[in-house]
């Protein structure tokens, strides 16, 4: 298959964090960006909901950082990410939820219910 090059315009302060966030993931940003466009093909889709939120909502990288990380560093990122996600469900009114209602929530999302 043909290669293209492919240019991309961004703050300058977002391109550092995007590429030293790829670093810790083990790849380039142009192997991150490649698996966006990718995933994005394969699923008729943006991979990811695309909404408005008045503070900042937890992003997928946040939650994958502390498994690509070491040591201390890992414990205090896995902390942050459970910390956010129990604030996460307690604004919902879901934090008492068990995981039958969890699965439950997940299969209807899954099935468009």
């Amino acid at each position: 298959m043909q290669q293209v090059a492919f240019s991309v315009r961004m703050d300058s302060d977002l391109k550092k964090k995007f590429d030293e966030l790829c670093e810790e993931f083990g790849m380039s940003m142009a192997t991150a960006i490649n698996i966006f466009a990718r995933t994005v093909v394969r699923e008729g889709r943006i991979p990811f909901e695309v909404s408005s939120f008045k503070s900042q909502p937890l992003m997928a990288a946040d939650i994958h950082a502390p498994y690509n990380a070491g040591g201390k560093r890992a414990t205090s990122q896995m902390l942050r990410v459970m910390q956010a996600i129990s604030a996460e469900a307690q604004k919902a009114g879901v934090a008492d939820m068990s995981l039958d209602e969890i699965n439950a929530e997940i299969n209807a999302a899954r099935n468009g219910l």
